[in-house]
């Protein structure tokens, strides 16, 4: 059988980052409509972003069957626009007087080992209406800090893959090379002796 250069791609609602870019985008939208004034454009920006970062990833791996390059691009969008959710998620804490916290805060460990259990972005609905704006701020801060990390890991592998099997065409190209070399050895029936010449 030749090559097969359409290889099922997609899968990734079983992506890791994408569940957690799905918990960005829910943190977001419930901190964006309750703690920032109604008008602000930073609402629908922050929205956007947080839209943006999980999009991408899903249209990126949908893209993959055809396009190693646009997954690539995709991938990179992604990742760019939870950076830019980061910085509004920090400008909101310095405005507001608020604390980031970092290693060393008191609250930062207990918060970064509940993001990693199995059960968080189930309890995630409920949680949202328990915390004060500092606290979804920094829970998102989090999130965003391991998804952009699981991008750059990804957008590595991804570009290894274009490295080592290439792009579409190129992997046409190798099918068809294999499908013909395929055709010209396979051997021939011998004719019946009773067959007609």
């Amino acid at each position: 059988m030749p090559d097969v250069f359409l290889k099922n791609r997609g899968g990734y609602r079983q992506l890791r980052v994408y569940k957690v870019t799905e918990s960005i985008y829910d943190i977001t939208f419930y901190f964006a409509h309750h703690f920032l004034e109604k008008g602000d454009r930073t609402v629908d920006q922050m929205v956007q972003s947080a839209r943006s970062g999980k999009q991408n990833i899903a249209e990126g791996s949908e893209a993959s069957t055809t396009s190693k390059e646009t997954e690539i691009k995709l991938t990179n969008v992604a990742k760019a626009s939870l950076e830019e959710l980061l910085l509004d998620y920090e400008d909101y804490l310095r405005t507001h007087g608020l604390v980031q916290w970092r290693q060393n805060h008191p609250r930062y460990d207990k918060m970064r080992s509940f993001t990693q259990t199995a059960s968080f972005a189930e309890e995630l609905p409920a949680q949202l209406t328990k915390l004060n704006d500092e606290e979804l701020a920094n829970l998102c801060i989090t999130l965003i800090h391991q998804a952009t990390y699981m991008l750059r890991r990804l957008l590595e592998r991804q570009q290894q893959q274009f490295l080592t099997e290439g792009g579409i065409r190129e992997q046409m190209t190798r099918a068809r090379i294999a499908y013909r070399e395929n055709a010209t050895s396979a051997p021939t029936q011998p004719r019946s002796p009773h067959h007609p010449a």
